[in-house]
């Protein structure tokens, strides 16, 4: 079958055991993200936003003293936090996905 361009199948094995080691893997990094509590706080510290690595809001801390504001200086604190939480969590969960597969190389001869 090598003739017909086709990878043999050795090649093909070994690919269904990378793929069935990155799929066990996947669960035990999916539990990890699911535990991790990621702070995000805005750039007057006075709100923190706690998301997991898998963008799960966690909790919420706003300063007494921001509040005294009002809400439009406590939304934007509060937005500010998010954003910076959800840079943290998404940054997390690229970073260790990228570890997860990086040794992974599906271009096998033959198929694609």
């Amino acid at each position: 079958m090598a003739g017909f361009g086709l990878p043999n199948f050795g090649q093909l094995t070994e690919a269904f055991k990378k793929a069935q080691q990155i799929q066990q893997d996947a669960a035990k990094l999916q539990e990890e993200l699911d535990a991790m509590e990621l702070e995000g706080t805005s750039s007057c510290g006075r709100a923190s936003v706690w998301l997991s690595g898998n963008q799960q809001p966690l909790k919420v801390r706003l300063d007494p003293a921001l509040l005294a504001e009002g809400a439009p200086a406590t939304e934007a604190a509060t937005l500010d936090a998010l954003k910076a939480a959800y840079e943290l969590s998404t940054g997390t969960m690229k970073q260790r996905m990228e570890e997860l597969t990086g040794g992974l190389n599906l271009n096998l001869p033959g198929i694609g």
